[in-house]
C-alpha cells in the first residue's frame, strides 16, 4: 500500500524534535492517563452500580460518560491544534482530578438516596468529557513523535497501545478491587492518577500549532477542518469506517458487561472488571503479533484479519453459554481490535498533517 506523507513546516519550538528519552517525556505520562483512563471508562459505571445496586441506572451512566465524549469531540480537537497537547492534558488531567477527589468527599458525606444518585452520574459524566480531552493530547503527542522515527512508526505505536492496553489490564482490576472496600477508595485513587497525569503532562513534547485565522473559527469550525483533511486520505477513510464498526461492537459491549455479568451469569462486580483484564491481556498479545505480522503481511492484511476475527467474536458473543465461554469471546474480540488500532494508529501518523492532527482526531 502506498501512503502519501503531509509534512507540515517547522513552526518554531513546536516542530522541534524533543529532547530526552521517549520513555521520561512520552512514554511515562502515557502511563499514568492510559491508567486514569481506563479506570475513568470501565470502573465508573461500576461505582454507579456499587451505589445505586440499578442495572438501568448503570446504563444511563455509560450513556452519560460517552455522550459528552463524543461532544467534546470537536472542540477537543482544535484546542489541542491551537494551544498544544501538553497545557491541555494537564488542564484536563488536573480539573479531573479535582472534581474525582470532590465526588469521592460528597458521597462520604451524602446519605443514600436521589443526591447520591446524581452525584455518581454527574461524575461519570464529567469525567468522561475530560477524559477525552486528556486522550486527543496524548495521541497527539504519538503521532508527532511517531512520524520522526523514520521507518518506526509502527514500533512506537505499537509500544503506546502496549502501554494503553497494560493499564486497561490493570485499570479494571484494581478499580474491582477498590470497590470491595467502597466506591470513595476507587475514587481516590483515580483522583491520585490523574494528579500524577497533569505533573507528568508538563514534560512532554511540544506539539504543532495551527496558526488561528483572523476573527476566531466558526462554531463547528475544527470538525469541519478535520473533514477537509479526511476528504484527501481515501486510505484513513476506508480504515476509520471498519474501525467505526468495530468501536460500535466494542461501546455495546462494553455498556452491557456489568449487567450480564452480575444478572445473568451470577458474578460479582469484581468479577466484571477481571473480564477487562483479561481481554486486554489478549490484546497485548496481539499488538506483539502485529508488530512482527506488519513487516509480512502489511497494513492492510493485519486490519482485513483482524476485522475478520472481530466479526466473528462479536456475533458468537450472545451465544456464550458460560462466563467463561464470555470472557473467552470477548477477549477474541479486544485481541482483535488491537490489531485494529495498530494498523490505525500508524497510518494516521503518517498521513495526517501535524498541525491539523487534533481536528482530524476528532472526526476519526
Amino acid at each position: 500500500m502506498t501512503v502519501s506523507l503531509h509534512e507540515a513546516q517547522p513552526a518554531g519550538r513546536h516542530a522541534a524534535v524533543p529532547a530526552g528519552s521517549l520513555f521520561r517525556r512520552v512514554y511515562t505520562p502515557r502511563v499514568c492517563d492510559a491508567l486514569a483512563y481506563s479506570m475513568a471508562t470501565y470502573a465508573m459505571p461500576l461505582v454507579v452500580l456499587a451505589t445505586t445496586g440499578s442495572a438501568s441506572l448503570t446504563g444511563l451512566a455509560f450513556a452519560l460518560e460517552w455522550i459528552p465524549r463524543v461532544a467534546a469531540f470537536g472542540f477537543a480537537g482544535a484546542l489541542v491544534d491551537r494551544s498544544g497537547a501538553a497545557i491541555v492534558c494537564f488542564l484536563a488531567s488536573l480539573a479531573r482530578a479535582l472534581l474525582v477527589a470532590g465526588g469521592g468527599i460528597a458521597l462520604v458525606v451524602l446519605p443514600p438516596g436521589a443526591a447520591e444518585t446524581v452525584t455518581v452520574l454527574a461524575l461519570a459524566a464529567v469525567t468522561g468529557a475530560l477524559t477525552q480531552f486528556s486522550f486527543i493530547a496524548n495521541e497527539a503527542v504519538g503521532a508527532i513523535v511517531s512520524r520522526r522515527t523514520a521507518g518506526q512508526a509502527h514500533k512506537v505505536q505499537s509500544a503506546l497501545i502496549g502501554i494503553d492496553q497494560t493499564a486497561t489490564l490493570v485499570g479494571p482490576a484494581l478499580g474491582g478491587v477498590l470497590l470491595l472496600t467502597g466506591p470513595t477508595s476507587m475514587l481516590a485513587c483515580l483522583s491520585v492518577l490523574s494528579f500524577a497525569s497533569a505533573v507528568l503532562a508538563l514534560q512532554t513534547p511540544s506539539t504543532p500549532l495551527r496558526a488561528a485565522r483572523p476573527g476566531g473559527s466558526a462554531p463547528g469550525g475544527g470538525l469541519r477542518q478535520g473533514w477537509q483533511t479526511l476528504r484527501l486520505l481515501p486510505s484513513l477513510r476506508r480504515l476509520v469506517a471498519g474501525l467505526a464498526c468495530s468501536n460500535l461492537m466494542l461501546g455495546l459491549l462494553q455498556a452491557a458487561s456489568p449487567i450480564l455479568v452480575e444478572h445473568r451469569f451470577g458474578h460479582s462486580a469484581a468479577a466484571a472488571g477481571a473480564l477487562w483484564s483479561i481481554a486486554a491481556a489478549a490484546t497485548l498479545v496481539a499488538v506483539a503479533c502485529c508488530r512482527a505480522g506488519l513487516n509480512r503481511l502489511g497494513l492492510w492484511g493485519i486490519g482485513a484479519l483482524s476485522a475478520t476475527v472481530a466479526a466473528a467474536a462479536c456475533l458468537a458473543v450472545p451465544q456464550a453459554p458460560s462466563y467463561a465461554g464470555y470472557v473467552a469471546l470477548v477477549a477474541l474480540f479486544m485481541a482483535a481490535d488491537g490489531g485494529l488500532t495498530v494498523v490505525l494508529r500508524t497510518l494516521r501518523s503518517q498521513v495526517i498533517p501535524p498541525a491539523a492532527f487534533g481536528t482530524t482526531l476528532s472526526l476519526t
